[in-house]
């Protein structure tokens, strides 16, 4: 059994000059969210989901990003809506949200 049930990867990269990266939008933001959902859901811990920032995940043109594991689910996400709606179907039910998808 794996010590978490998820494991969700935000990138929070910023990039300098401008160029666009995840941390433009707000992702830091967004992680600190989902991460604060997770806990009032009773979801985080061991066995649950972990919420992580990453580094630079390389995807900068199709961000922000995450990416959950242990399937390697790459997500796109607009805003809070987004992340409840993976919370929701992904990270509670087990069902990929296939609209927000990215191609892994």
């Amino acid at each position: 059994m794996a010590y978490y049930r998820y494991h969700v990867f935000f990138c929070t990269n910023q990039r300098e000059a401008g160029r666009q990266c995840c941390g433009q939008c707000d992702a830091s933001a967004m992680r600190d969210y989902l991460k604060r959902r997770v806990k009032e859901l009773g979801l985080a811990g061991v066995g649950g989901v972990r919420i992580n920032t990453a580094g630079c995940l390389d995807r900068c043109r199709e961000g922000p990003v995450i990416v959950v594991y242990p399937e390697s689910i790459w997500y796109t996400y607009a805003d809070t809506e987004d992340l409840e709606e993976i919370l929701r179907e992904h990270l509670t039910h087990g069902r990929i949200v296939e609209h927000l998808r990215l191609p892994g």
